[in-house]
């Protein structure tokens, strides 16, 4: 069985953060560009239970659900939707819902909030997107050590964001925490998307290498890829900043790479000293398009083990809910007894079983596995 084994990282003793980040809202976090000194101070306060973080998307019936929170001190001064149902009733419902949310998001200091009368769907969806952030804020504060700083560098692919016009996902990757480069992994596609996006990706590629922030302008013409855009982007910002707080203790060489949480391509096998740590945490793997609808898979890893394997993401409508109902749940204990993404697809689920294998190797990747 394929073991997901992570390098332990060099003797550290304290957690940096990838930058200095506040919510993409916030007009004082705009600044054209971060020195390299404000990402050291930045990490020191992220070891503090400090900063920004970001939960994973949640699908419910009606469409996504994403909470971001602000900790201070290890408490949630701030949550916010970063995604949430639109259209129809959704906006008048969730115009209600979310307010409420975040205030009780910040006054239980926790996901155990009651739901919002009228709006179920949203307030569990809220909850679990929450609960994802806290578990987020509390690996990277958990694990650090106790001293000098530890520079984070890796590639680290953010959550897709949903559009009016189709999916964004975002790419970054770091060195010695700089963005040195950024690119889409998805974008939207067909008539004149293909024109919208291919001005403005570079654009925002371009963007955010300058401005080593989430915290950039939209593009002229391109409002809904700009928005989704800069939404996974803070994702894949905060999977890094978080991947310096899962740095273990080990004797890896001083010049070595640490490893995170990070894609398993980007560590150095040869550097490694002789100590190893074995993963533990929850990773969500890349979004995968079928013919039928997004699949998206999120395992739970336990000492270098699956113990959970779930779709976050699925096909829906028509047959589809029947064909899935019957396919994910066989698909999750697969994974979960093969601990890997060899994996047999469900009969009469093919592209379902193709999109979960896909997104399921992606997690393991991110893993280290």
């Amino acid at each position: 069985m394929r073991r997901i084994v992570i390098a332990s990282a060099a003797t550290v003793s304290g957690i940096v953060l990838l930058l200095s980040l506040k919510p993409a809202d916030d007009p004082a976090s705009s600044a054209a560009g971060l020195p390299p000194q404000s990402s050291v101070q930045g990490g020191a306060q992220a070891a503090a239970g400090n900063g920004a973080v970001t939960g994973d998307a949640v699908q419910t019936q009606y469409g996504p659900v994403q909470v971001r929170l602000t900790m201070a001190n290890g408490k949630i001064t701030q949550a916010e939707a970063v995604q949430q149902p639109k259209g129809g009733q959704s906006d008048q419902i969730n115009a209600n819902a979310i307010p409420k949310l975040n205030q009780a998001a910040v006054a239980a200091g926790s996901a155990d909030i009651d739901a919002v009368s009228g709006a179920t769907y949203t307030s569990d969806g809220y909850k679990k997107s929450l609960q994802s952030a806290l578990d987020k804020a509390q690996a990277s504060a958990g694990s650090q050590g106790s001293g000098g700083a530890a520079q984070v560098s890796g590639t680290f692919t953010g959550d897709a964001a949903d559009t009016q016009y189709g999916a964004v996902q975002v790419r970054i990757t770091v060195a010695s925490n700089k963005i040195t480069k950024a690119e889409t992994v998805q974008a939207p596609k067909g008539g004149q998307s293909d024109q919208i996006t291919a001005n403005s990706v570079p654009k925002l590629n371009q963007a955010v290498v300058t401005a080593q922030s989430p915290n950039i302008d939209a593009v002229s013409g391109a409002t809904y890829t700009s928005a989704g855009y800069k939404q996974s982007l803070q994702s894949a910002i905060d999977k890094a900043n978080a991947s310096a707080g899962s740095q273990g203790s080990g004797s890896q060489g001083s010049g070595s790479q640490e490893s995170g949480s990070q894609d398993a391509g980007s560590q150095e096998s040869g550097s490694q000293g002789s100590g190893s740590a074995q993963a533990s945490g929850t990773f969500t793997g890349e979004t995968a398009d079928t013919q039928y609808g997004p699949v998206q898979v999120r395992i739970t890893v336990a000492n270098g083990k699956i113990t959970k394997a779930e779709a976050v993401q699925q096909p829906k409508g028509g047959q589809s809910d029947q064909i899935n109902g019957n396919a994910i749940p066989k698909l999750n204990q697969a994974a979960a007894a093969a601990g890997n993404a060899d994996i047999d697809a469900v009969s009469g689920a093919t592209y379902t079983s193709a999109g979960y294998k896909k997104s399921l190797q992606s997690a393991l990747d991110q893993a280290g596995g």
